[in-house]
């Protein structure tokens, strides 16, 4: 299964997204990328997917212009702007889905309430993922 996560900087929740369908099945194709790639991933997505197992520390934000003529099962936007923006894709596409998620590094406050947010996005995301993975298993 190829599958393509899509977010706008492509540096917090689709990383986190990719790092927890890799570790579900290694078997699977999964990329992310951002309509406005940043220049790094988030050191704070860094941490808390640490904190769950996943490193996502070699990372780094790509442009979805790349992945544009290649075939993928799914392509999945996590932030609303992306999705609004998703690109036209030549290559083959055959689903699309939208999950979306608050933005973690939109959060303010003391480090402590920083990370909390950060943590239950990333929790979220799993959960999400996990469910979508788990429905693939049993269509296929």
């Amino acid at each position: 299964m190829r599958i393509l996560i899509l977010c706008t900087g492509n540096s917090c929740r689709s990383q986190m997204a990719e790092g927890f369908l890799k570790s579900f099945d290694t078997n699977m194709h999964v990329r992310s990328a951002g309509t406005s790639p940043s220049g790094q991933v988030h050191p704070k997505a860094v941490q808390v997917m640490a904190e769950a197992g996943i490193d996502i520390s070699g990372g780094k934000p790509e442009n979805v212009d790349q992945y544009l003529d290649e075939t993928w099962d799914y392509v999945i936007t996590v932030c609303d702007n992306a999705k609004e923006t998703c690109p036209f894709f030549s290559g083959k596409v055959k689903h699309r889905l939208h999950m979306g998620f608050e933005d973690p590094a939109e959060a303010t406050g003391k480090e402590a309430e920083i990370l909390a947010v950060f943590r239950r996005v990333r929790d979220e995301i799993k959960r999400d993922f996990y469910n979508f993975y788990r429905l693939q298993l049993t269509r296929s």
